[in-house]
């Protein structure tokens, strides 16, 4: 039963002190300024209690941040391959030495608006650092029962700028290309061959296990991703026809694809060839990732749908693939004509 009781200050002006007592939990109350308000909380108040929601708040009382996080750690964490538990573990402390000490029931959406406004990382890894920690919430709130709403779901996001497109077109890749199988390093034509037609990512290239490449079939299991599932990436032309070479002269000290020189059981480092042949192709502005942004580009060019693009390229949403929709107006514009012809070429 919920209980209003009126108070009246010396200045005339009244509140209203609510009371909740149900048989069985602990008594709860409120005071509030308008007799309606009043009244509403009452009866949200018991609606929550009889269906178990209202005390939810009591665990956010009983756990800090930095606790919250300590379990992430050890049930959610261990689920993600190792860069990407480092990678997120990282910025989860950041969040830590920030609001660890906290209880949950006080982490306000402008708490931690108040945090994100001293950050001077770029937009991106803003964006970056309040996913980890909404993610760690949800978790919170939908598995363990420590909270009722996810605080960083009301804080907005920094405007994020538009995704890097930087493809090589056809005389840079024919530069670029000639310059590898030159490079005095053996293995690089045929990373960067095997890049730019699957659009692997660098550590999925580099991890490459033979137990996990199909060179019958033409495909290659990916077990471990960015997103955490697996993927099958299809092996074709060119770059299946170097990996059969490849093939015939493996290593046998070691499972991987491209094995380092001194230790066998780590995987090469490219980096300083794949420099040396940008200097020698005098390519500028280009990253080993932007390989992956030649093959989406090179898709789309070629009449692939945002939706193939994301499937080839590993994406779970079209989000992170629409920045290559200008590249197949072409083939939009071919379609619609199509389809034009068709519905109205009678008319």
């Amino acid at each position: 039963m919920a209980t209003i009781e009126t108070r009246t200050t010396d200045s005339g002006e009244k509140s209203y002190r609510v009371k909740v007592r149900l048989k069985g939990y602990p008594a709860q109350s409120a005071t509030f300024d308008r007799l309606t308000d009043a009244k509403k909380w009452a009866a949200a108040t018991e609606s929550a209690i009889r269906e178990g929601r209202h005390f939810k708040t009591a665990e956010a009382k009983k756990h800090t941040v930095g606790e919250m996080l300590t379990r992430y750690y050890s049930e959610v964490l261990p689920h993600y391959n190792e860069k990407e538990q480092k990678e997120r573990k990282s910025k989860l402390e950041w969040w830590r030495q920030a609001i660890g000490h906290c209880l949950l029931a006080d982490v306000t959406p402008a708490a931690i608006t108040e945090h994100k406004a001293k950050m001077t990382q770029s937009a991106a890894t803003v964006d970056k650092y309040l996913k980890n920690l909404s993610h760690a919430f949800t978790v919170a709130v939908n598995d363990w029962g420590w909270l009722e709403d996810n605080p960083v779901k009301k804080v907005k996001s920094p405007k994020l700028p538009r995704g890097r497109v930087r493809f090589l077109d056809d005389d840079e890749r024919q530069r670029f290309l000639t310059a590898c199988q030159q490079s005095s390093n053996p293995t690089l034509y045929l990373c960067v061959i095997l890049a730019l037609s699957t659009g692997m990512r660098q550590g999925e290239l580099m991890g490459l296990k033979w137990q996990d490449v199909n060179l019958k079939d033409g495909f290659i299991i990916l077990h471990e991703t960015k997103n955490g599932e697996r993927r099958r990436v299809p092996l074709a032309g060119h770059g299946l026809e170097l990996l059969r070479d490849h093939a015939k002269v493996r290593r046998l000290d070691t499972d991987l694809l491209f094995p380092g020189n001194i230790h066998a059981n780590k995987p090469i480092d490219l980096r300083k060839p794949f420099e040396k042949a940008l200097q020698a192709a005098q390519i500028n502005d280009f990253h080993w990732h932007d390989l992956r942004h030649c093959t989406a580009s090179y898709l789309a060019m070629n009449g692939a749908s945002l939706a193939e693009i994301a499937e080839v390229l590993g994406h779970k949403t079209l989000a992170m693939v629409k920045r290559y929709a200008h590249l197949s107006d072409g083939h939009v514009s071919n379609v619609v004509a199509s389809m034009n012809a068709k519905i109205f070429g009678g008319v």
